[in-house]
């Protein structure tokens, strides 16, 4: 029986190696029961990075921009049709001593003359054609020309000392503007000064005083043919950088 046992089992039994090193493999798979251990050994690498190729930048030639782009030209041509300038403006500079300030893209217009040795300036900005009020009660739009707010000043040229007078335009026929305040400075420091006293309110001055300033001021050259103009210039200013803004914006989108 033991030769028999011997001769069957011999084959099959593993090598000596063989089963010690199985025996390892035990052991560390014993001690390893229980742990979290991962299933494969892994080291850092690098991600793989695929080349791609930059979005080209949005140009304004989309749709949306041709859109606006086509819409501005409709107001354009809209406007150039509607626009024609008030005839008082044309036929006031042919025989006036004012010399007449207007830059494009800025809304302060303004007329100039000497005066013996002074300099006589009247400022005032651009005039909405469309009344706030009316439209905020729902009512009707009107082009009722509004009262323009204008400063007159008569400047020293040598000492830099002055008056300047804050007026505003108002309709009638007799006396077209009224003046609220008169400023006097010393010098230009004080001109510009926001702290400066601006001068009493004129209607609070004695009259005599006041009839002395309307001579002075007709003097200097304001008279009703000037409000005439600041009225005019006002409106016309005010559609002309309108025109002049729809035109730039419509160049932008359209390049």
């Amino acid at each position: 029986f033991c030769s028999f046992a011997a001769s069957f089992c011999a084959p099959s039994s593993p090598p000596l190696g063989s089963m010690l090193a199985h025996g390892r493999v035990l052991a560390v798979a014993a001690r390893h029961v229980g742990r979290a251990t991962p299933l494969l050994a892994t080291r850092a690498v690098a991600p793989s990075v695929r080349a791609v190729a930059p979005l080209a930048p949005r140009a304004f030639g989309s749709a949306a921009a041709e859109k606006v782009a086509k819409t501005l030209e409709t107001e354009i041509k809209h406007e150039e049709e509607q626009y024609e300038q008030a005839k008082e403006i044309k036929a006031f500079l042919k025989k006036s001593d004012f010399k007449f300030v207007d830059t494009e893209g800025d809304v302060n217009i303004a007329l100039e003359r000497e005066v013996g040795g002074k300099v006589v300036r009247i400022e005032w900005q651009l005039t909405s054609p469309f009344n706030a009020d009316a439209d905020a009660e729902g009512g009707e739009e009107h082009l009722d020309q509004e009262a323009t707010d204008f400063c007159l000043s008569v400047e020293d040229k040598s000492s830099g000392a002055g008056v300047i007078f804050y007026c505003s335009t108002q309709t009638g026929e007799d006396h077209r503007y009224l003046i609220g305040n008169v400023k006097a400075f010393s010098n230009a420091a004080e001109k510009d000064s926001p702290s400066s006293y601006n001068g009493p309110e004129f209607e609070d001055v004695d009259e005599k005083l006041q009839e002395a300033f309307d001579e002075y001021l007709a003097e200097v050259g304001m008279n009703n043919e000037v409000c005439d103009f600041i009225d005019a210039v006002a409106l016309d200013k005010e559609q002309r950088e309108y025109l002049r803004w729809l035109k730039t914006v419509k160049s932008l989108l359209s390049a």
